[in-house]
């Protein structure tokens, strides 16, 4: 017999891939050109020349077995502590190896940090609007997730559900910051208060409660502005990065878990991700990628293009009346559609080769969300498609 838990999964696949699906197979009609696609997050942005020369040289002069064999479980020793030295320099705190964990992704973080600090049947909280593959990652590692309802206001931390929900059966809170769908950064006074909460509520439930914070979109911020590193207001949090959006690099699935240095456990806990790795199948990264991105960590793609396309949108879907909080950072927009039903607005969309996400998965029905990490031409090619289609499927709004 077949695992009956993964064969009932194939009758809920991801909505955004199976959009992405249709969207390449709508292009294989009519020149994917001419498909306006907003479905998937997939980085555009030429990788910087620094990364690939870094990957020429360390494949023309390092030794072999230094690029392709097994690297140590906990990650190479000396990325890990580029990576240290990097974090401490940025955001002020004692971080070194000891605190650092070489993950595949920021999918691959989540799931050792879950994993480091929880047990079977606890409970994980996270925020409406969320990544809905939060569901398998936290799920599938016996914790429970539960979904705090949206402050659709400006998808800041809606504090009044959260206290509520903050039970001694929690053990940790998910925040994504910029976040995935809405593009909305928490500000410093968001995190602050929810630091004060978990500290409170630690003490009176006599054990901690732990932030793992999903940080893939960290460098992407808009308006000059910088992202609230939630470490610095909070010692039980683990920080989940990916360099997937900052090198554009997604393909390469290399990223790392840096767990607080003033965390009572977390040099143990570094140690204790080994350990889950056995159990996980996410052993050893890939050597040469690590390598890599230790070189280059503190780089960044080319990507104030996201932000143009931000605005071109942005300022568009305002134009046309649509409800909309101007994103602080990432590749996404989250517009709430111009009907209840988001789904049928999306379904009414790709009648005009738009390809939009509605958010019911994302825990905030009658919204709909658009990646635009694609190229400013075909955002500006989009513009007049977008008004086109509000015109004709909604004239009398």
């Amino acid at each position: 017999m077949i695992n009956r838990k993964y064969r009932e999964m194939l009758n809920g696949k991801s909505v955004i891939r199976q959009l992405s699906e249709f969207a390449t197979a709508r292009g294989a009609e009519i020149g994917y050109e001419n498909v306006f696609d907003f479905s998937l997050g997939n980085p555009s942005v030429p990788v910087p020349q620094e990364f690939n020369d870094t990957m020429i040289r360390l494949i023309n002069e390092a030794a072999p077995t230094d690029l392709h064999g097994y690297s140590q479980s906990l990650g190479i020793p000396a990325v890990r502590a580029k990576i240290a030295t990097s974090l401490s320099k940025r955001f002020g705190l004692p971080y070194t190896a000891d605190h650092i964990f070489m993950a595949s992704g920021a999918a691959g973080a989540i799931a050792h940090a879950v994993r480091c600090v929880t047990e079977p049947g606890d409970e994980v909280l996270t925020f409406a609007p969320y990544f809905p593959e939060y569901n398998p990652y936290i799920n599938h590692s016996g914790a429970v997730l539960k979904v705090v309802p949206p402050n659709t206001k400006d998808f800041q931390i809606n504090f009044e559900a959260f206290r509520e929900m903050l039970t001694e059966k929690v053990m940790a809170v998910l925040i994504n910051t910029p976040n995935n769908p809405s593009g909305v950064a928490y500000s410093e006074e968001t995190v602050k208060k929810l630091a004060e909460i978990l500290t409170e509520k630690s003490e009176e439930y006599g054990h901690e409660i732990y932030i793992i914070s999903d940080e893939p979109y960290r460098e992407i911020t808009f308006d000059n502005k910088e992202i609230v590193y939630p470490s610095k207001f909070y010692k039980y949090t683990l920080s989940c990065y990916s360099f997937s959006k900052s090198l554009s690099i997604p393909g390469q699935r290399i990223g790392y878990v840096a767990i607080h240095p003033e965390c009572p456990d977390a040099k143990d806990m570094v140690v204790m991700c080994g350990q889950i790795s056995r159990g996980i199948g996410h052993n050893c990264p890939t050597a040469l990628i690590q390598l890599a991105v230790a070189d280059t960590c503190d780089l960044t793609a080319d990507l104030s293009v996201y932000e143009t396309n931000m605005n071109l949108i942005y300022d568009e879907l305002k134009d046309l009346g649509f409800e909309v909080v101007r994103p602080g950072g990432t590749f996404y927009i989250f517009p709430k559609a111009l009907e209840e039903d988001a789904k049928a607005f999306c379904e009414k969309a790709l009648k005009h080769d738009l390809v939009f996400v509605p958010a019911d998965s994302f825990g905030c029905p009658g919204y709909f969300r658009m990646a635009y990490c694609i190229e400013t031409e075909k955002v500006k090619r989009a513009l007049p498609v977008i008004r086109k289609f509000v015109e004709t499927e909604y004239p009398n709004r």
